[in-house]
């Protein structure tokens, strides 16, 4: 039987959104909102708790988890431990992988550490305060959280995306708008992970994927994914078991970690996925498979060593880790890794970077997207159409990119807390023009001497938020754009794929190979791509491989 929090005592009607943090350059995301005399926390993704469990007191009444993603979940069993009494809730898929976040042998049990909630039924939290959770997409379990709250004069809404995807996953169905439409929140708390990007569809995303594995196993290589424990991995095994390029190959798919334990959980709840999953696991697993090809296992220490003398793939959530323990000695590799944003082990994380120094693997990276883009995001926005939206859960640059779009910022007041900024809702019955952010433009000087030019820019462009990625490195290119001079930052990735251009194989027919391809640009006036920056590992019509280097 679920537990109710013990009543609050009564408190003006207020609407307050504390952020203790807010999305991928902070340690998690964790909110704590205040509706009347309520006091809710929306997930509780910090490493360190300090500002929550350092008073005598609960801090808050309630707490829901929206899925369980690390960055979302991981300071619950911390949280539990300081303050036993308070009631956490998540969907009952969440529910039961929540304990993935803590492997250690003394994790909580999930009976006394988390209520589970059934999809869109009311659940009353308290007389005044109403709950019910939609499905959000982007993982197992996942959910958007509805909060009702309800006074003499009227009721008051809030929603909470949590992390969401409209678009279909191989495991997941996208978030439903229609199941959403007749919400009419006064307030929207929004993810802006990918700001206003502009991804391709889904399955493009998965066909490119596919197609750049194929390549490296045909051409003799080995590849490594580094994925989080939970959700992109298993969804690249699922797209691997079923696309017509790899059904039938005699192929050893290789999964270590925790990702091996994730899939375990997953066949748990096969019940609770989509009705097309559950058919897909009747005619053959849906991971673990030694007869049907391609080959589906758990990396075992018997491997070690073994791995990659002829072509595999392996899937894993600690990549260095890996290496250390000696299963990627032996073979040529390929890493690939996801695209930042991205919870876990990416490109710019400082121990791949030293991972990278030490190590001859060719890395590159890749789009599988698991959250909105800009244009997914903005339709759910105008679908909903609240009087506040909060945007939480992404770069700074990527949700100041979202802030600016004037077809928000004329139709809703729009907020991009910082972690520690409480901001104020007043809710009313008009609609008042937020105030226009600034245009951002910044004059300065040029000086031509001697040798050297330089431009002068006024220190306030450095409390821009894109300054910080701008000035990555400290270095920039700059290229005409017509009467143009156009300059952009040389960001850290970049140098590591350029440091790393040498260890690409050499046989490839592929932009690295070819005599057109000088300083990361084609200067083949034939070809399409004529004075465009390209990958190294890009291929076009009009290739022309490199002389061949005789013997001495």
């Amino acid at each position: 039987m679920s537990q109710r929090p013990p009543k609050a005592e009564h408190r003006p009607t207020r609407f307050v959104c504390l952020p203790y943090g807010v999305g991928h350059d902070h340690e998690g995301i964790c909110l704590e909102l205040q509706l009347g005399p309520h006091r809710i926390l929306l997930d509780c993704g910090l490493r360190d708790l300090t500002p929550l469990i350092n008073q005598n007191q609960p801090p808050v009444d309630a707490v829901f988890c929206s899925h369980a993603h690390s960055d979302h979940a991981r300071g619950l069993k911390a949280l539990h431990e300081a303050f036993p009494t308070i009631p956490i809730y998540a969907s009952h898929v969440t529910k039961q992988l929540l304990p993935l976040n803590w492997p250690e042998k003394n994790s909580p049990k999930t009976a006394n550490f988390c209520q589970g909630l059934f999809w869109e039924k009311p659940f009353e939290l308290f007389d005044d305060l109403t709950v019910q959770l939609f499905r959000a997409g982007h993982l197992p379990g996942a959910a958007s959280i509805s909060l009702t709250y309800r006074t003499v004069e009227r009721a008051y809404k809030l929603l909470y995306t949590g992390d969401f995807s409209l678009s279909n996953l191989q495991l997941v169905e996208g978030l439903s708008i229609e199941a959403l439409r007749g919400l009419s929140p006064d307030i929207l708390i929004i993810e802006g992970t990918y700001g206003t990007m502009r991804h391709p569809h889904r399955r493009q995303q998965e066909k490119e994927l596919m197609q750049r594995i194929h390549e490296c196993l045909t051409h003799g290589y080995s590849v490594v994914l580094p994925v989080p424990t939970l959700g992109l991995g298993q969804e690249i095994l699922k797209l691997l078991r079923s696309h017509h390029q790899f059904t039938g190959r005699d192929l050893d798919i290789w999964v270590d970690g925790q990702v091996a334990n994730a899939c375990d959980r997953y066949l748990d709840l096969l019940p609770e996925f989509p009705i097309s999953v559950q058919n897909f696991a009747k005619h053959q697993p849906l991971f673990w498979d030694e007869r049907i090809c391609p080959r589906l296992r758990r990396l075992t220490p018997q491997q070690r060593g073994k791995i990659g003398q002829t072509p595999c793939v392996v899937l894993t959530d600690n990549i260095t880790t890996l290496y250390d323990e000696g299963y990627l000695l032996s073979g040529l590799w390929v890493m690939l890794f996801p695209a930042a944003p991205h919870e876990g082990q990416t490109l710019e994380s400082p121990d791949i970077v030293k991972f990278m120094e030490k190590v001859s693997v060719h890395t590159e990276s890749y789009v599988l997207a698991e959250h909105s883009d800009g244009r997914n995001t903005t339709q759910l926005i105008h679908n909903l159409r609240p009087q506040h939206i909060i945007f939480v859960h992404g770069s700074p640059i990527n949700l100041t990119d979202l802030t600016s779009l004037e077809e928000l910022q004329n139709r809703y007041q729009l907020h991009l807390p910082s972690t520690g900024k409480l901001v104020e809702l007043p809710i009313g019955d008009k609609f008042i023009q937020p105030a226009a952010p600034s245009p951002g433009v910044y004059e300065g000087e040029l000086n031509d001497l001697d040798r050297n030019i330089t431009i002068t820019l006024p220190h306030s462009i450095i409390d821009d938020p894109h300054w910080r990625y701008f000035a990555d490195t400290g270095l920039v290119e700059a290229r005409w754009q017509g009467d143009e001079l156009v300059f952009r930052g040389i960001p850290q990735r970049e140098l590591l794929n350029q440091n790393n251009t040498d260890k690409v194989i050499n046989d490839l027919d592929c932009c690295l190979t070819c005599c057109h391809y000088r300083g990361q640009r084609c200067w083949n006036s034939q070809s399409p791509l004529y004075g465009f920056k390209v990958t190294p590992e890009g291929y076009c019509p009009v290739f022309e491989p490199l002389p061949k280097q005789e013997d001495e």
